[in-house]
């Protein structure tokens, strides 16, 4: 096996398609595209579904990805730390990030590297306006899917896939009734972000299905505000589920599912200013940030694979 078209085909599902690849490792498109059909042809299997809109991982390309991204990841930590075991993690690390990303990802992290490093300033602004880190005085700057992403001179890694889903009082589940299909939520009182245009569901063929927010009865960028609204029973709200777990544990919230729908994911981007070689703070950050993502995927996946608080309608 070639093992850095392997690598590729790591990298194509770790940034969710080839053109995001391409940016982060500066090949061209077609030579990552080249890259994983020779993979394909020597496993003759295939790894990825195309289309014109996305790329979707086949269960082989899954199970292959799962075993093997790892071990790049291990074998690229292991070659960095041999070359900055000398190196000092030091000076002010600045990050900006919104709210909902930020208080329940990023902290953890980066308290756990402060008190790795005593020398380590990090600096979290919560901004949920569009930052473009090459005119903005920061090293890492978390962006969402929906926001709009800068010139393609910036860095793009993507880092987490946040599992969404709709919550609501388990009160209001129970006096609204049974919903069958997402458009049925123009019926309900919505609690939205400031930058939700629409809510997209995956119905169990691949199709989109948008929902149009209109006349929501709560608006607030602060996830923790729609939270709280969505317990005391006024709408119903989209939200990460890392964010709202301790409130579904209580019983506080009901995660408000379709059957044969999904929702779309949070997708998260680093956004890094240029591509000159990453300070040391900057690469020790992503680094335990990618470990922490893999791990709350393992957690998640065991908490919700057990959850008792799903309202199926």
């Amino acid at each position: 096996m070639n093992w850095n078209d392997c690598e590729m085909f790591c990298h194509v599902v770790e940034h969710g398609g080839f053109s995001a690849a391409a940016n982060f490792l500066s090949h061209p498109k077609s030579s990552i595209s080249s890259a994983v059909q020779r993979l394909e042809q020597e496993l003759d299997t295939r790894l990825l579904e195309r289309t014109t809109r996305s790329v979707r991982v086949t269960e082989a390309g899954e199970i292959l990805f799962r075993r093997t991204a790892p071990l790049f990841a291990g074998l690229h930590e292991a070659c960095a730390e041999a070359l900055g075991s000398g190196r000092e993690v030091t000076g002010m690390l600045r990050i900006a990030s919104p709210y909902e990303f930020g208080a329940h990802h990023l902290a953890p992290v980066a308290c756990e590297l402060m008190l790795r490093y005593p020398k380590l300033q990090v600096q979290i602004d919560v901004e949920n306006r569009p930052i473009n880190p090459l005119t903005e005085p920061y090293d890492i700057v978390f962006a969402m899917l929906e926001s709009q992403l800068p010139a393609s001179s910036v860095v793009i890694r993507r880092m987490f896939s946040l599992q969404r889903d709709l919550f609501a009082a388990p009160s209001l589940v129970r006096d609204r009734g049974r919903l069958q299909r997402p458009d049925e939520l123009r019926h309900w009182p919505l609690i939205t972000s400031s930058a939700d245009a629409g809510w997209s569901f995956v119905d169990s063929d691949g199709v989109d299905h948008q929902v149009a927010i209109a006349s929501p009865r709560v608006i607030s960028a602060n996830a923790d505000i729609r939270m709280q609204a969505a317990m005391r029973g006024l709408g119903i709200t989209r939200i990460t589920a890392s964010f709202c777990a301790d409130a579904v544990a209580s019983g506080a919230l009901a995660r408000v599912r379709f059957a044969g729908y999904t929702c779309e994911p949070l997708r998260v981007y680093a956004l890094l200013p240029g591509k000159k070689l990453q300070p040391e703070k900057v690469r020790h950050f992503l680094d335990a940030l990618a470990g922490h993502a893999r791990q709350t995927r393992e957690d998640m996946g065991w908490q919700f694979h057990h959850d008792k608080g799903a309202a199926r309608i």
